[in-house]
């Protein structure tokens, strides 16, 4: 019998849990079925109510739209609406004046206030701190340009100085090696100065790093150079940019990180891709790595094969990287293949020119070893 009354207690507390519930769901449900309204009070730019304006009420998800007379007063009030986003447009003679998003909640009468006057005086405040911030934008950017011109010139004057005493007796360029210093280091100081009135996104940033390298470049601080060039692409993927970041690389010895940048810049500019072989090829031949200079000569010359230099360089390469016999007392030279043609393109192309020049006189100093070499010289 007792067992009978605890079940019976069970049951009970069952469906009185269940009718909880089902009120509870039944409760949620009517709630959100609510409607939502929204009212308030429109005032004009000198504060006093707005009467005669329409409030229009657009539902962002349907598309609705419903509008709404101020009274003399500036209030209006709508009627019931469905829950959800809303677009609300105060209009003055059929034209929207001003716009606001609300979200109406259901069941919730909220109240959206206009002052047309706070308004003014928010738009004339956002107008004088966006006039300011142009204003100092424009300072800036006079102050970086007066900063990059000084830096270009005197970039140009170490230019003209570096080739200067790169045509010296080489006892003496050290002794003038100060005067390339003096102009690099006011060209990068002034670059530097010239990057400090840009922001990251700056359209000129990446010029005036560019130009940064450069000046490192000439003054031979190259791993600087490099810094400046990396700095560079990573704003604008320019092939001059990844061919002058090679440069630098070989410079400093990061052979593999100077190939991924001339290949970048083959990718970006395949017209010149044998100036980008050429160009590392160089950076290997200064490194000491004349071995490893053949193979992007030969690429070099097979992409234009009307370039004295290339040929030239690549006969220079096979030269240096010739084996030698033993014959009795004496080492005898085994020229490399391709070392004749290279050395004879050179001169057909640059007869009376820089490299047919050297050219010659490479096939002089291999003749003077004894190699059998014979180039036909057009006069």
């Amino acid at each position: 019998m007792k067992q009978l009354k605890r079940t019976k207690i069970v049951m009970v507390l069952v469906c009185a849990l269940s009718l909880a519930a089902g009120f509870a769901i039944s409760a949620a449900a009517q709630e959100k079925d609510k409607p939502a309204r929204i009212h308030g009070q429109v005032l004009d730019i000198s504060g006093n109510p707005f009467g005669g304006v329409v409030v229009s009420v657009r539902n962002s998800t349907t598309g609705q739209s419903t509008d709404f007379t101020a009274d003399s007063q500036g209030r209006y009030r709508s009627g019931n609406l469905a829950a959800g986003t809303y677009s609300i447009d105060v209009k003055v003679q059929g034209k929207a004046a001003y716009s606001q998003i609300v979200q109406l909640a259901a069941g919730q009468d909220t109240q959206q206030d206009f002052n047309f006057k706070e308004l003014q005086t928010q738009e004339s405040v956002k107008a004088e701190e966006a006039a300011k911030k142009n204003e100092e934008a424009k300072a800036k950017f006079v102050a970086m340009k007066q900063h990059f011109d000084a830096g270009n010139a005197a970039l140009e004057q170490a230019k003209q100085t570096r080739a200067q005493v790169d045509k010296m007796p080489k006892d003496q360029q050290a002794s003038a090696q100060g005067q390339v210093d003096q102009t690099t280091g006011t060209a990068v100081t002034e670059f530097n100065a010239a990057l400090e009135q840009t922001a990251e996104n700056d359209p000129n940033r990446n010029i005036v790093l560019a130009r940064l390298g450069e000046a490192y470049e000439i003054g031979n601080k190259y791993s600087d150079a490099a810094g400046a060039y990396a700095k560079a692409v990573a704003l604008k993927p320019d092939p001059s940019y990844y061919n002058n970041l090679g440069n630098s690389l070989a410079r400093t010895g990061k052979i593999d990180d100077a190939l991924s940048a001339y290949q970048k810049a083959i990718e970006l500019d395949p017209m010149n891709t044998a100036m980008y072989w050429r160009n590392f090829a160089i950076g290997l031949y200064n490194s000491g790595r004349i071995k490893e200079s053949v193979d992007p000569l030969k690429k070099a010359t097979g992409a234009d094969p009307k370039n004295a230099q290339a040929w030239y360089l690549l006969g220079a390469a096979l030269v240096n990287t010739m084996d030698f016999k033993q014959e009795g007392d004496k080492l005898v030279p085994i020229l490399q293949p391709g070392t004749q043609d290279a050395y004879q393109k050179a001169i057909e192309l640059d007869p009376n020119g820089q490299w047919g020049a050297q050219a010659k006189q490479g096939v002089e100093a291999l003749q003077a070893m004894g190699v059998g070499i014979d180039i036909k010289v057009n006069t």
